[in-house]
C-alpha cells in the first residue's frame, strides 16, 4: 500500500501572505481596470526594522555604528507610541513578516514590495521608512545625520538602483541643515530619487534662514519636497490626550497645520516659485479649514505678511497633497467641495499609507461617484507622472492582462 506524504501546511507562507491578505484588493483591480491605466502611490512604507543589520554597517562613524548594532536600532527611537498603531486588517502583522516569501527578487524588500503592489494594480511606488517618521525627535542631533545618510545610501544602492517600480523622496536630516543641503547634493540624480522628504514631527522652524539654501538647491534641480506627517503623544497639545484614537486623529494634521502656516506666512512659495512642496498622509479634511482661517486672518492683518501677493489660499490651492486617509465617512457633498477647494484633479496625488492599518485602495478614489474618468485617472497617477517626470511604466501583471483582453 502506497503511504501518501501528509501535506504540511505553512501558515506563515499562506494565511499571512501578502497575496492571500490582498485577494479583494486584486479583483477590485480586475474588475476596475487599471491595465488601462498607470497608478502610482505616492506614500507607501516599507519596515527597514528588517534590514536593520545591511543599513547600520552604511553608518560611517564607528562607535555610532556599534551602538546602533549593540541597541538595534532602540538608538534611533526617543519615544514611543505605546504600540498603538498596529490594529487588526489587511496586512500581516509584525510577527509574521519575517517569515513571509519575496521569491525571485535581488532584495527581500524589492520581493514583498512587488507582491502588494501587484496585488492592488499599483505599477509605481513611492516608498518611505516607518520606525525614521520619528527620528527627527532624536536630541542627538549625529544619530539623526548619521543614520539618515546610511539609511540613504543603503536604499538608492541596494533597492532604488535594482527595482525600477521603486522611488523614494529621500530622507533630510533637518536638525542639521548643512547635512541636509549636503544630502540633496550627494544623492539628486540617482536612480529612483524623485525627491525629499521632511519629517514633520519636528520642532524646527521650517522658515528659518539657515534652510534657505536647501530650497535653493531643490529649486534649482526641480526636485519637490515632501512633508510626511506623523504624530508624537509626548507633544504637550498631544499628552493631554487619552486615547490613541484622539492623539492619531489631531497629531497627524496638526503638525502638517503648523509648518504649512509657517511655510505660507513666511512666504517660501514667494521666495522658491519654482519648489513644489507635497503634503502627505494628514488627510485632506483640514486644507479647506487652514485656507479659510489663514485667508481671514489675511485680510486683516496682511501687515504682518508684506512678501505674499496672493492669499494664502491661492498659494496652497498649488501644493501638492496626497489623498491617504481620506475622510470618506458622512456627507459626501463635504469631500466633493473639499477636492474642488484643492483643485484635486490637478493637485492630488494617490496613496495607500500601505501597510499601514488605515490603507486606502486605489477604489477609494476610482470610485468617487463626483469624478470624471480623466480625473480619477489624473489623481490615480497622472498628476505623479507629471510632478514626478516619471515615465510611463506598467507592471508584468498589467501588460499581461492588456496582452489577454487584447488591448494595444
Amino acid at each position: 500500500m502506497n503511504v501518501m506524504t501528509p501535506v504540511v501546511r505553512d501558515p506563515a507562507h499562506e494565511e499571512f501572505d501578502t497575496r492571500t491578505l490582498l485577494a479583494h484588493a486584486a479583483q477590485q483591480a480586475d474588475d476596475r481596470h487599471y491595465e488601462d491605466f498607470m497608478i502610482v502611490d505616492v506614500d507607501a512604507h516599507h519596515y527597514e526594522t528588517g534590514s536593520y543589520k545591511e543599513i547600520f554597517d552604511y553608518i560611517e562613524d564607528p562607535v555610532l555604528r556599534d551602538q546602533f548594532k549593540y541597541s538595534k536600532g532602540a538608538t534611533m527611537q526617543p519615544r514611543s507610541t505605546g504600540g498603538y498603531q498596529e490594529m487588526a486588517g489587511r496586512i500581516t502583522r509584525y510577527q509574521h513578516r519575517g517569515s513571509e516569501k519575496a521569491p525571485g527578487a535581488p532584495h527581500r524588500d524589492i520581493g514583498l514590495t512587488r507582491k502588494w503592489m501587484d496585488a492592488m494594480g499599483t505599477d509605481v511606488a513611492c516608498v518611505f521608512p516607518t520606525p525614521m517618521l520619528g527620528l527627527g525627535l532624536n536630541p542627538i542631533v549625529e544619530v539623526e545625520v548619521g543614520y539618515a545618510n546610511a539609511y540613504n545610501r543603503w536604499l538608492t544602492e541596494q533597492i532604488l538602483a535594482q527595482e525600477p517600480r521603486m522611488v523614494s523622496m529621500l530622507y533630510l536630516p533637518m536638525n542639521d541643515p548643512i547635512a541636509a543641503l549636503k544630502t540633496v547634493e550627494n544623492f539628486s540624480g540617482r536612480k529612483g530619487v524623485i525627491g525629499f522628504l521632511v519629517t514633520t514631527v519636528r520642532y524646527k522652524p521650517i522658515y528659518d534662514n539657515v534652510y534657505m539654501k536647501l530650497y535653493a538647491a531643490l529649486e534649482e534641480r526641480g526636485l519637490p519636497l515632501a512633508f510626511h506627517a506623523a504624530t508624537n503623544w509626548g507633544d504637550q497639545s498631544m499628552h493631554i490626550t487619552n486615547r490613541f484614537i484622539s492623539a492619531h486623529a489631531l497629531g497627524f494634521t496638526w503638525f502638517n497645520i503648523v509648518h504649512m502656516t509657517n511655510w505660507v506666512v513666511n512666504a517660501i512659495p514667494e521666495r522658491f516659485p519654482g519648489l513644489k512642496s507635497v503634503w502627505i498622509e494628514s488627510g485632506l479634511a483640514w486644507i479647506p479649514f487652514l485656507m479659510q482661517r489663514l485667508d481671514n486672518e489675511y485680510m486683516m492683518r496682511s501687515s504682518e505678511t508684506p512678501s505674499l501677493k496672493r492669499k494664502p489660499s491661492d498659494y496652497m490651492r498649488e501644493m501638492y497633497y496626497t489623498s491617504q486617509p481620506m475622510e470618506m465617512v458622512g456627507n459626501q457633498t463635504m469631500l466633493e467641495e473639499t477636492f474642488k477647494m484643492i483643485s484635486a484633479e490637478t493637485q492630488l496625488l494617490y496613496s495607500s499609507d500601505y501597510p499601514h492599518w488605515d490603507m486606502d485602495l486605489p477604489s477609494t478614489i476610482y470610485d468617487l461617484p463626483f469624478l470624471s474618468m480623466q480625473a480619477k485617472r489624473n489623481i490615480l497617477g497622472g498628476n505623479a507622472k507629471k510632478l514626478f517626470k516619471l515615465d510611463e511604466l506598467l507592471s508584468e501583471k498589467k501588460m499581461a492582462r492588456r496582452a489577454a483582453l487584447g488591448k494595444a
